[in-house]
């Protein structure tokens, strides 16, 4: 039975690599065994994989698809599922409501794949009374949302998930006295744990959206997250006009005026996703926002 992760040697350093959460996933090992490397590879794969089938919002077998098929009824959560929603609730009190994870009903109308023509306005309206995290009932740990809603944890997951393998990898390399930098990168959501043994940091490209394949910016990334949010990949161009896939809740349609990309360093994956996203959810205001929040970004 193969494995469902891969390993080889780069030139310094050993590359462990997986599929999980629709992404291409990598852990990067700078001073460990083969054996170690392995172990930890794996370690880092079973936690994401965990992660991706409790939270996934397309499986009938999780807590996500427990609290979107409850009719109203109240749910109580793990301590693991109350982390998130308090995250998800503190980043829409951030945002003034504009990252919603009751949002993602929209994907209904909206699928930028192969999509000629916009939704109809009535289609769109239709569907908006079913938005609005102020309209659930969160009183840890019991949740409830109004019937018709549907929550997607999306927007955090993944994130979530990069920070949660790094300390897992940081506690297993404590108890095996393994001395080794390491970086976790999910897809672009990325979290590097110290400087390398050779005393540089890690190089990280970022892509330019407006040239895709040609023209980089290379971070250093010592110990710390960095996360970007973008509309490079998903979009739809209909009679020349470009339609962003980062939605405006409280309009359910895409977000207009706005940098192509926004990529974020902070103290580790999760906020700096949050504020990348809350970010391009301002539109032209993306850059004022970032400077209020006084971190680091590229736009």
């Amino acid at each position: 039975m193969s494995k469902a992760y891969s390993l080889k040697r780069q030139a310094d350093y050993w590359l462990g690599e997986f599929f999980v959460m629709a992404s291409p996933c990598q852990i990067l090992l700078d001073n460990a065994t083969k054996a170690q490397a392995d172990s930890l590879t794996a370690l880092a794969y079973a936690e994401a994989k965990r992660i991706e089938l409790k939270f996934s919002r397309f499986r009938d077998d999780n807590i996500i698809a427990r609290l979107n098929h409850a009719k109203g009824r109240g749910i109580t959560l793990d301590d693991e599922t109350v982390t998130l929603i308090n995250l998800a609730d503190l980043c829409f009190q951030l945002s003034d409501g504009l990252f919603d994870i009751s949002s993602g009903v929209l994907g209904k109308l909206w699928h930028f794949k192969q999509q000629t023509q916009l939704p109809s306005d009535a289609d769109i309206k239709a569907l908006l009374p079913n938005i609005g995290w102020q309209q659930v009932k969160w009183q840890a740990p019991l949740l409830s949302l109004p019937i018709g809603m549907q929550i997607d944890l999306g927007g955090i997951g993944k994130e979530y998930a990069v920070d949660k393998v790094a300390q897992l990898l940081e506690s297993e390399m404590r108890l095996q006295q393994i001395d080794s930098a390491f970086l976790v990168n999910f897809g672009g959501d990325i979290y590097a744990n110290k400087l390398r043994r050779n005393g540089n940091a890690w190089q990280v490209a970022i892509e330019d959206p407006q040239h895709l394949g040609k023209s980089k910016l290379m971070v250093g990334l010592t110990q710390g997250g960095l996360a970007s949010s973008g509309d490079s990949q998903r979009f739809i161009d209909i009679d020349g006009q470009r339609y962003s896939h980062i939605l405006n809740p409280k309009t359910g349609y895409p977000i207009a005026g706005g940098p192509a990309q926004v990529t974020v360093y902070a103290q580790n994956c999760v906020q700096a996703g949050m504020l990348a996203t809350m970010a391009l959810l301002q539109g032209e205001f993306a850059e004022d926002f970032l400077k209020v929040q006084d971190c680091r970004y590229w736009l």
